[in-house]
């Protein structure tokens, strides 16, 4: 195992994240990621209300010492950013994960309080501006990451960001077992941030019809949308997914190419999409949208997140 791994970085066993997933994440499956070696994320916008983000913080770090983060959406379209950072470093959460935004304020007030900072990016240009920013690590959202993915394939993105920064690299998107997490690492990554094979274990608080999509439909049935969030969502192709499209209407082309009603209209639109996919995640209707990569392929069962690491690790080890 190399010096640099994210094992290393973070005080952790293994070189793994469970990402952050929205309205997916939850206390307990990040208490039994920190419980069974690995660490954990959850976006700040899982919880309502900054009292639930404080409780969920504080519940957390009652269970454990061992690290985790928070990912926090950085742009116009998150209405309570300034309070979610706010909450985060007052509690001083380990890392922060940002998306979707300039990271400038976050890297370094975090900084400023002694807590890392690892920005998603898609692509060298992004990762460099990060970079220069003072990010603790770049995360490498590929082609094959669910929920909001990026369009180079894996190796091909770990390789360029490899190339080029000087900071470390964590790879998100495609990783179903431990021979998929020893890959990236070979191909320069310093560890994996892991998502979808996380959402059919017991401890997900989603529904049972969500998790039993994961162990019906395949990799084939992937697709990306952008009728959800405004920006292109990789879900599964359910009947009522199909029945949205995957297009944008005129109507909201029109709106977000607007200079004056942008912002605004991306914000109504990012508002109604997590709209639709709440009612999907813990509604058990036939109205289903449900995030996932193409990991998907590899969920055979639900099982408990310890015996997902376990599967995990020992992979890993063996490969």
């Amino acid at each position: 195992m190399k010096k640099n791994t994210l094992d290393k970085l973070l005080g952790i066993d293994y070189p793994v994240i469970m990402a952050p997933m929205f309205l997916v994440s939850n206390t307990n499956m990040i208490k039994a990621a920190l419980q069974n070696g690995i660490s954990a994320a959850f976006p700040a916008l899982n919880y309502r209300t900054d009292n639930e983000l404080r409780t969920a913080i504080k519940e957390i770090k009652d269970f454990t010492n061992k690290p985790f983060g928070v990912n926090l959406i950085v742009n116009k379209s998150n209405p309570k950013y300034k309070s979610q950072l706010k909450t985060l470093i007052e509690l001083k959460v380990d890392f922060i994960i940002t998306s979707l935004g300039n990271p400038k304020e976050v890297i370094n007030k975090a900084h400023s309080n002694g807590i890392k900072v690892f920005c998603d990016v898609v692509d060298l240009k992004y990762a460099e501006k990060v970079e220069k920013l003072g990010a603790d690590a770049i995360i490498a959202v590929n082609a094959s990451a669910g929920g909001h993915a990026g369009n180079i394939e894996a190796e091909e993105l770990i390789t360029s960001l490899t190339n080029n920064c000087n900071i470390p690299v964590i790879s998100a998107g495609g990783i179903t077992n431990g021979k998929d997490l020893k890959q990236v690492i070979e191909w320069g990554a310093i560890g994996a941030s892991v998502g979808t094979i996380f959402i059919a274990s017991n401890e997900a608080g989603v529904s049972l019809e969500y998790k039993n999509a994961l162990i019906k439909y395949g990799e084939k049935d992937i697709i990306r949308t952008k009728k959800i969030s405004g920006t292109p969502l990789t879900v599964i192709n359910t009947p009522y997914v199909q029945n949205l499209g995957n297009k944008t209407t005129f109507l909201e082309w029109v709106l977000r190419k607007n200079k004056r009603l942008k912002k605004y209209a991306k914000m109504l639109i990012t508002i109604k999409g997590m709209k639709k996919i709440e009612k999907a995640a813990f509604g058990a209707t036939y109205k289903s949208v449900w995030c996932a990569g193409p990991a998907i392929e590899h969920v055979k069962r639900i099982s408990p997140i310890k015996e997902i690491i376990d599967s995990l690790v020992e992979d890993y080890r063996n490969n």
